[in-house]
């Protein structure tokens, strides 16, 4: 059992930094939003990918060593959560320090991250709505009146002066 506890202290130790990991890339991707620089916004988001591949990969593992906990504690897998178990270790008050400690640590840093996380798409969506603002506006320069032409059949035909059937220059 002790080297389980052992394991387990170590693969959620192993996620804190991870997750500190994590959060030091949401903030410097909030900062690369904001310049608009998509060159770095691409190199920061691939960063991402590799720890979340890496946490991943952790979290399998933290699964597997509080499986084999629960197993012989008799416990359900289901209901066996880190807050369980800390309040199971009461016998051995340097284990549960240890669980308390590091869920305390993982718990603060996980919450941090979503709160990055969150402003990073709050800024995301203001830039996306800034981009539409924009097209909109080059639209809406583009659009010229209609002329005065007709058709044979005496129908005003819809064209609009200077305006081309695409709506953006290739050539330019």
């Amino acid at each position: 059992m002790a080297s389980l506890m052992e394991n387990l202290i170590e693969v959620l130790s192993q996620e804190s930094e991870e997750y500190k990991g994590l959060l030091a890339l949401s903030q410097k991707k909030m900062r690369i939003i904001a310049s608009a620089n998509l060159e770095d916004l691409q190199r920061i988001t691939d960063d991402e990918q590799e720890v979340v591949g890496r946490l991943s990969r952790l979290e399998k593992r933290r699964i597997e060593v509080t499986a084999d906990i629960a197993n012989v504690l008799n416990k359900d897998v289901e209901t066996m959560k880190l807050t369980n178990l800390i309040e199971m270790m009461s016998a051995r008050p340097e284990d549960k320090a240890k669980l308390e400690e590091i869920h305390g640590r993982l718990r603060d840093v996980v919450r941090e991250v979503q709160r990055t996380n969150e402003q990073n798409r709050e800024l995301l969506e203001e830039a996306l709505e800034l981009v539409n603002f924009e097209m909109n506006m080059l639209q809406a320069y583009k659009a010229a009146p209609e002329t005065a032409n007709y058709t044979k059949g005496a129908y005003n035909s819809g064209a609009q002066m200077g305006v081309d059937s695409g709506s953006f220059d290739a050539k330019q």
